[in-house]
């Protein structure tokens, strides 16, 4: 590539205004230039002519320049930048995956026995995971309890996932049984589960968790999600993937956003809210554990008070105090 093909940086002109005026002289006169025949200050434009093709060697006398025409060079230029800037541009697009390998190896420490990498602010977090994601995710498994998700949250994330599941990502997450009374994570789950994800839902208690490619497992520190621990150790990501969420999505019940309850979901749900008010738990308190509205919760209460035939939730209670100490005798 010659230096007059070179593009220009942004905001930069083609031609200095000293170069101008010395072509313009030029062209106004019998376009020619000898060489020797401009002042000392006119050397640097005459070369800055010369490099760029606006002045070219005569071919009968090399000691004179003659003017060449601006629009044939501006095709030629314009046609180089053109063809330069669509190879940049496909590097551009390409590089990414060029580097993926590379920057996968970067991103995994080498450290004897693994490390810990902390990382604080949820913005933080979602960009960190966001990195994972985009040098080539494989696997991504997933524990997400707390309940159904904000529709928000829901609407934001689902192109998102779909791109992933096209990618060829296997995913699989568990959520808290309550979230198949919730309609938008139903719809939510149902649009994934079309295009390949899996989902299982499970009533008991268990902690936040996601590992990607049985390489990295990131678990929460703070209450308020606001800090979490990337963990890079082979064998603690090997034991939160294989004995913490293998064991819980075994015990899971498959989820693909259908809108009928399976009753082993109900029983296992009413026996919780059961425990939880033999307790003396509130129901305020209870729906909020188990991540459902406290108009779902009446409900459920409503149907048991069907089921053992009594009017009133004093009797309920009594009930299923009877019941609970028969058992244990």
């Amino acid at each position: 590539m010659s230096e007059r093909e070179q593009p220009l940086a942004a905001g930069s002109t083609v031609v200095s205004n000293e170069a101008r005026e010395l072509y313009l002289a030029v062209i106004r006169g019998d376009g020619k230039l000898p060489l020797g025949s401009n002042a000392d200050q006119d050397v640097p434009a005459r070369d800055e002519l010369v490099r760029i093709g606006l002045l070219v060697p005569d071919s009968d006398d090399p000691t004179i320049f003659i003017a060449a025409d601006p629009t044939q060079l501006s095709t030629s230029l314009s046609h180089s930048w053109q063809r330069q800037a669509l190879e940049l541009l496909s590097r551009a697009v390409s590089l990414p995956s060029e580097l993926q390998e590379l920057a996968r190896e970067f991103h995994t420490p080498k450290h004897h026995g693994g490390s810990i990498e902390y990382v604080q602010g949820k913005a933080l977090i979602r960009q960190r995971l966001e990195q994972f994601r985009e040098s080539g995710l494989e696997e991504a498994l997933a524990l997400q309890p707390g309940g159904p998700r904000q529709p928000d949250l829901l609407a934001g994330m689902i192109e998102q996932d779909l791109e992933t599941l096209r990618s060829g990502t296997k995913m699989r997450t568990i959520y808290h049984a309550s979230t198949r009374y919730h309609q938008p994570t139903r719809d939510y789950v149902a649009t994934l589960a079309r295009a390949g994800g899996q989902y299982r839902t499970l009533d008991e208690p268990y902690t936040r968790l996601i590992v990607m490619n049985r390489r990295v497992a990131v678990i929460p520190i703070a209450d308020d999600m606001s800090l979490a621990a990337f963990i890079y150790d082979p064998a603690v990501v090997n034991y939160l993937a294989e004995e913490v969420f293998e064991r819980c999505w075994s015990r899971a019940l498959e989820f693909e956003g259908a809108r009928t309850v399976p009753q082993q979901v109900v029983s296992r749900l009413r026996q919780t809210i059961i425990d939880q008010m033999l307790e003396g738990t509130s129901h305020r308190v209870i729906a909020r554990r188990l991540g459902i509205s406290e108009r779902t919760l009446a409900r459920h209460i409503a149907e048991m008070r069907d089921d053992y035939k009594v009017d009133s939730l004093f009797q309920l209670g009594y009930v299923l105090g009877r019941k609970a100490h028969e058992s244990t005798d």
